[in-house]
């Protein structure tokens, strides 16, 4: 059976926030931050999941130009540096191949126009049109958004290229109805003042309300269409309890672990149709 191509997109400013690839402070120790692609890597090499997909492509969306960006990657940059803070281990491999080789950029610069500028939109349009180029390059099967922080349109709509191949790995239940539903960039954020039974209904202003507790969530691996988080689900994990005094990286680690790794996989399995026994973790 030829195995399925596979391309990954991330932002790198989004793993940086959660100090993927570093060690974290989590209840008076350290302990590691792997990033989801470094998750998907140990999947690919050591489970079933290799049999039937390569990872052919890592695309990210940040932008070197943009001050807001460099300020965001600081710390790690945009490429891997010797001896420099990275997200993942130097050396790291999938497949045989250095993961680093597979690293390609292809920048939202359209992101450093005013919200308002009337040029946003074409410039929209030419960052979906390189990376619709980049897919097809590879001769993409299956892609896997992970914290993307640019919304998808062109890309998905039905009857595009990609349509229905697109996936996003998502910190949240995103199920309409769900009372753990958490969707958006707030996902982990928005989980943990559930916890404290409040509820921020401005995120500019952090304005909040009083609302009942719910002291767990989870993860889902959905279809991307052009809404926020709001694909049809392929799978999802509700694993994850909340401590109320969780840092939000204590949360992302837990999370991380106990249900988002777990629907990753369970998520590409359905999709390439390999049947799991008990979910690989970290």
């Amino acid at each position: 059976m030829a195995q399925k191509r596979l391309v990954y997109i991330w932002s790198l400013r989004n793993a940086a926030a959660d100090k993927a690839g570093q060690h974290i402070n989590y209840k008076a120790e350290a302990r590691y931050m792997p990033s989801p692609l470094e998750h998907l890597v140990t999947l690919l090499n050591e489970g079933p999941l290799g049999e039937h997909l390569v990872l052919d492509r890592v695309i990210f969306d940040d932008d070197e130009g943009s001050p807001a960006d460099r300020a965001k990657l600081a710390d790690y940059g945009f490429t891997p540096r010797p001896g420099g803070a990275w997200f993942y281990p130097p050396g790291l491999t999938v497949q045989g191949r250095a993961l680093n080789d597979l690293l390609t950029p292809v920048p939202s610069t359209y992101r450093r126009l005013p919200l308002n500028d009337p040029r946003r939109a074409s410039g929209k349009h030419d960052f979906e049109e390189r990376l619709l180029a980049a897919l097809t390059d590879v001769q993409a099967d299956v892609v896997v958004l992970d914290g993307l922080l640019v919304i998808l349109d062109e890309l998905v709509r039905p009857g595009a290229p990609f349509a229905r191949r697109i996936y996003n790995i998502h910190p949240g239940i995103t199920r309409d109805g769900s009372t753990h539903q958490r969707r958006g960039a707030y996902a982990t954020l928005d989980a943990l003042h559930g916890a404290r039974g409040r509820k921020v209904v401005n995120w500019q202003t952090m304005e909040d309300i009083d609302v009942p507790v719910v002291r767990q969530t989870g993860a889902s691996f959905h279809y991307v269409d052009n809404g926020i988080d709001s694909g049809e689900v392929v799978a999802d994990v509700l694993a994850t309890d909340i401590d109320p005094e969780d840092t939000i990286l204590e949360l992302r680690w837990n999370n991380f672990h106990r249900s988002l790794f777990p629907a990753l996989e369970r998520g590409l399995a359905k999709v390439v149709g390999v049947e799991l026994g008990v979910a690989h973790a970290c």
